[in-house]
C-alpha cells in the first residue's frame, strides 16, 4: 500500500448516515469448505458454537483457526460495520465501517473458547489500532464479535489477563474491541479458505511473541 493509499483511507469508522448503501443481495458461497469439507453456511448442529474474530487481513486468520482440532468450519467475511451486503472493494475503501473477519464454528466439547481466544490472542498484536503490521486500515482492526453472554464473559477476561501479559513485556494497551455479533457478510468465493487455494499467497499475521496461557 503506498502512502497515498493510507493518506486517502480514513483511520475511524464512519457514521452510519456516512457509509456505502450496500445491496440487498447476498453474495453467493461455495456449498463446502475446501479443507474440512463441511458447509460453509448454517444452520450448523445444535451442540457447535460460533464466534467471529478479526486480527487483520483475513486469509491468513482464516487458515490459524481451520488448523485448530475441533473446529467445524471457517469462513471469511466481514462484520461490525453499517454497509448490507459489501463487496471487498468497498470494505478496503474504509467507507463501509466493517472489519475483515473469520467466523468460526466449533464444538466445545473439543475446543473450548479459552483455547480459541489463546489462538486468537497469540496470532496477532492486538494493540496495533486500526491496522495489523504494513496493513493499515479500519478493516484490519482487532475484535471479537460473541454471540452470548458467556463468550463476552470469557474474552474480556482474556484479554485483561493478556493485558497483564503484554505490558510486562512492554507493550501499550490492547486495543480489540469486544462487542455483541451483528450480521455477518460472507466475503468473495475467491476470499474463501484462500490460503489452501493460494499456498504461496500473502499473510501478513505477525504475533508479539507472548504467550497467552
Amino acid at each position: 500500500m503506498s502512502i497515498f493509499d493510507r493518506l486517502r483511507k480514513p483511520s475511524a469508522i464512519p457514521a452510519a448516515s456516512d457509509a456505502l448503501p450496500g445491496r440487498s443481495d447476498e453474495m453467493p458461497v461455495p456449498e463446502r469448505h475446501t479443507v474440512l469439507g463441511a458447509p460453509l453456511k448454517g444452520p450448523f448442529p445444535d451442540h457447535l458454537q460460533s464466534v467471529v474474530v478479526g486480527l487483520g487481513c483475513f486469509w491468513g486468520a482464516e487458515r490459524k483457526f481451520w488448523q485448530l482440532p475441533g473446529v467445524y468450519t471457517t469462513a471469511v467475511g466481514y462484520s461490525g460495520g453499517h454497509t448490507p451486503n459489501p463487496t471487498y472493494e468497498e470494505v478496503c475503501s474504509g467507507m463501509t465501517g466493517h472489519n475483515e473477519v473469520v467466523l468460526v464454528v466449533f464444538d466445545p466439547a473439543v475446543l473450548s473458547l479459552d483455547a480459541l481466544l489463546r489462538c486468537f490472542w497469540e496470532s496477532h498484536d492486538p494493540t496495533q489500532g486500526m491496522r495489523q503490521g504494513n496493513d493499515v486500515g479500519t478493516q484490519y482492526r482487532s475484535g471479537i464479535y460473541t454471540y452470548e453472554d458467556a463468550q463476552r464473559a470469557a474474552a474480556e477476561q482474556s484479554r485483561q489477563a493478556y493485558q497483564e501479559k503484554l505490558t510486562a513485556a512492554g507493550y501499550g494497551e490492547i486495543t480489540t474491541e469486544i462487542v455483541p455479533a451483528g450480521p455477518f457478510y460472507y466475503a468473495e468465493a475467491y476470499h474463501q479458505q484462500y490460503l489452501d487455494k493460494n499456498p504461496g499467497g500473502y499473510c501478513g499475521l505477525g504475533g508479539t511473541g507472548v504467550s497467552c496461557s
